[in-house]
């Protein structure tokens, strides 16, 4: 079977695309987990709730890459990532009981903060189950929101395991950082308005999106299926961490020997998601890598150039622009910025390495 990261430059896949599910025993494709109808009630529910975070422009940028570039701002969403859209959509469509009782996740940082910060907002509590060398910004900001936080080695335990027993013992509801359809219907929220915002001066070529489980990917490359068919939506992965990449060219989910060690710690996972990727096979057109050089020259041009503050997870969709690894190039390209939660000292580290 071709996969997207295969097909030609340009070409896309669709829903109504042959995508090699014949042998599941599927008569034609299976309905779609999560649609464009799911994506507006999220951003109904988000409404006030959540940033609508700004879109900006540079003309320096837009001179370097060669193209109109238009970057989508998660940095400045409420914990400073994407990730509050969906942590919130999914709590807050829990039953009033099960709220109640309190919810847990396990993520290396800002999916904890949403979380934290949902739960919060929703009145109930909230157990993190976070790496122990998680960004010490990351930890803090989680317990600032009321969250009890529960560490683990990311290297030689399996945080997911360690959750469904914490939530077990506790009768929590698990909300899961992207195999949720209502996490990735949230996250998908972010290209709803990238979408609105640029079709004031007409439609997007292409949109670059990092992938790390692949839930923000999943969501985006929902809202644009079927609202811009002909949009390239284009992953962006952490060389070291380049699972959905592989995954799309072997045609099924591939496991990464270990953690990939990448600066890119939001994007460190060995196995896409089986929702996500069930989702992104489908409608992703690409997947790019960018070395974790290439994502401190996007750190550093975005803090020096573009006055904003992003973290290594979240200027991998503008490295790989930089770094040009987009083909054949965009007229006008949507870039998000997935995230700024980065502290001073690493911030400092990583720019001076």
């Amino acid at each position: 079977m071709n996969s997207p990261a295969h097909e030609r430059p340009g070409s896309r896949r669709t829903p109504r695309a042959p995508h090699g599910h014949a042998h599941h025993g599927h008569q034609g494709p299976p309905p779609a987990p999560v649609t464009l109808a799911d994506v507006r009630a999220a951003a109904a529910r988000l409404d006030g709730i959540a940033h609508r975070t700004p879109v900006l422009r540079s003309r320096t940028l837009d001179r370097i890459v060669g193209a109109e570039t238009l970057l989508k701002c998660e940095n400045f969403q409420r914990v400073g990532a994407f990730k509050f859209r969906g942590a919130y959509n999914a709590v807050s469509r829990l039953a009033p009981e099960r709220l109640a009782r309190g919810v847990l996740t396990y993520s290396s940082g800002n999916h904890a903060q949403a979380v934290a910060l949902s739960a919060r907002e929703l009145g109930t509590k909230a157990v993190i189950v976070m790496p122990q060398d998680s960004p010490v910004t990351k930890l803090d900001a989680t317990a600032d929101y009321g969250a009890e936080i529960v560490t683990f080695d990311r290297y030689t335990e399996d945080r997911t395991a360690i959750g469904e027993r914490i939530a077990a013992e506790r009768g929590l509801a698990i909300v899961p950082p992207y195999e949720d359809r209502h996490v990735i219907a949230g996250q998908g929220t972010v290209a709803l308005e990238l979408l609105e915002s640029a079709d004031a001066a007409g439609e997007l070529d292409a949109l670059l999106v990092p992938v790390g489980g692949g839930g923000l990917a999943a969501g985006t490359a929902t809202a644009a299926a079927a609202l811009r068919p002909s949009l390239r939506v284009i992953g962006v992965e952490p060389e070291a961490g380049d699972d959905t990449r592989r995954s799309l060219a072997a045609g099924h989910r591939v496991t990464l020997d270990e953690v990939p060690r990448t600066i890119a710690d939001g994007q460190q996972v060995v196995t896409p998601g089986e929702l996500t990727f069930s989702i992104n096979r489908r409608l992703l057109t690409d997947v790019v890598l960018v070395g974790d050089d290439e994502i401190r020259a996007a750190m550093r041009l975005a803090f020096e150039r573009l006055k904003i503050v992003l973290e290594p997870s979240g200027a991998t969709a503008l490295a790989a622009l930089l770094a040009g690894r987009i083909d054949p190039l965009p007229s006008r390209v949507g870039v998000i910025l997935s995230g700024g939660n980065i502290g001073l000292q690493q911030f400092t580290q990583l720019m001076t390495q």
